[in-house]
């Protein structure tokens, strides 16, 4: 049989409160967010690896306190004054400053909406895959204000999340696989988020490619226990 022709079609990601899976791993930075009127000084630091659910925990919060999300590469060009007059704002990605081709304009950019959005009586809300004294940050006055920023982390998740993960990403996909299959591939990848997106991809593509649906024999000839 000839292989299928492939599409890369896009995913449908949802990003609601009701597809948030709550574990182990991540249910005291939950809380945390939940408790926004206790932030000291009305802001907070969410860390976690690539694929951890940052951006999903983001968008809830943004949706439920009236929020704005820019990410901090699309800072040194964003009107400032104007998103510190919304009720909240979330800037994604602060550590990869030193990455962007303008560090010191993002910086300077954060440094004044961090100072805005407080002022005007909002909240922060900062993501970021490590604590901000990993950020190399050159501005003393940003450092000093987000190395005293009340720091809540998403841990590495545990196996109850692994699948909880795996059955969005194949919801996001709009695919169908077998209940038991879940657990099994839990068994066969890496601990980490970003496992979780990388082995979806692989079944999705070799599925689409065999012109079969994803099975436990597909998921076997990719993911041999003995690997």
């Amino acid at each position: 049989m000839a292989e299928q022709l492939i599409l890369d079609l896009p995913t449908r990601e949802v990003l609601g409160r009701d597809t948030f899976f709550v574990a182990p791993s991540n249910a005291m930075a939950i809380a945390t967010l939940d408790s926004v009127a206790t932030w000291p000084s009305g802001k907070l630091v969410l860390i976690g690896s690539p694929g951890s659910g940052k951006t999903h925990m983001a968008h809830v919060f943004a949706a439920e306190h009236d929020g704005v999300i820019v990410s901090v590469a699309e800072l040194s060009e964003a009107d400032i004054p104007a998103l510190a007059t919304q009720r909240s704002v979330v800037v994604e990605d602060a550590d990869r400053m030193p990455e962007l081709a303008d560090p010191k304009a993002a910086e300077n950019a954060l440094f004044h909406l961090h100072n805005l959005t407080l002022a005007e009586g909002g909240r922060l809300l900062v993501t970021a895959r490590t604590a901000p004294n990993h950020w190399a940050l050159t501005l003393p006055d940003l450092a000093s204000r987000m190395q005293g920023t009340t720091v809540t982390r998403i841990d590495p998740p545990d196996d109850m999340l692994l699948m909880a993960m795996l059955v969005k990403q194949f919801e996001d996909r709009q695919i169908t696989v077998p209940v038991a299959l879940i657990p099994w591939l839990v068994k066969r990848m890496e601990r980490s988020a970003g496992a979780v997106r990388q082995m979806v991809e692989t079944l999705d593509r070799e599925a689409l490619r065999a012109g079969k649906p994803i099975s436990r024999g597909l998921a076997q000839s990719l993911f041999p226990a003995d690997a």
